[in-house]
């Protein structure tokens, strides 16, 4: 049964059309955010309260790999090193100095990868190791890094593929939105 003047669907009697249901107490705001008085509960520019976003996590993981794959490198190349020096050492007398100039040659083309691998693998890590709390400086330094990383892979190429594809996926996720929105974060 219905009365003509009650809309089963409407307020409850006694309350004015558009007010909320409130059992007689006011609403109350909702209780402030522990991140600042900013909708969301976040900071401008840092909508990552819990942590480093997915593509920076993953970007910083890359570099630990591509740090490991240069110290598996750095490894061969010591080794090649080793024999160049061993070759060079049991040259006959009769070999010409062509021979001689050739492994002299080598070594210094080792001893230059050597030190490249070694400049890479360290800025791989330092670069990792600051992604938690590094600036924007950072970010622009792991681009540079993935830069270099990709052309010095190049020269290499079938064997430099790995660390062609990591070196353009580091570029790739660091400059992503919310990876400049990670190392543009506001930090106290």
């Amino acid at each position: 049964m219905s009365y003509p003047n009650q809309n089963p669907y409407g307020p409850p009697p006694g309350q004015q059309p558009g007010q909320q249901p409130g059992y007689g107490y006011p609403q109350q705001p909702p209780p402030p955010s522990p991140y600042g008085p900013y909708p969301g509960g976040g900071m401008p520019g840092a909508p990552y309260v819990n942590g480093m976003p997915g593509g920076v996590k993953a970007a910083r993981v890359m570099l630990f790999v591509l740090a490991g794959l240069n110290v598996i490198g750095l490894i061969f190349a010591v080794m090649g090193l080793g024999s160049v020096s061993k070759a060079a050492h049991n040259t006959s007398p009769y070999d010409t100095d062509e021979t001689a100039a050739m492994l002299n040659v080598g070594k210094g083309v080792l001893i230059a990868l050597i030190v490249l691998i070694v400049i890479f693998s360290a800025a791989a890590i330092t670069l990792a190791l600051q992604f938690a709390n590094g600036g924007n400086g950072v970010r622009i330094a792991s681009i540079i890094f993935g830069i270099a990383n990709t052309l010095a892979s190049l020269m290499t190429f079938p064997l430099g593929l790995v660390h062609t594809a990591l070196g353009i996926m580091v570029i790739v996720f660091v400059s992503k939105d919310d990876g400049n929105a990670w190392f543009n974060r506001p930090r106290y």
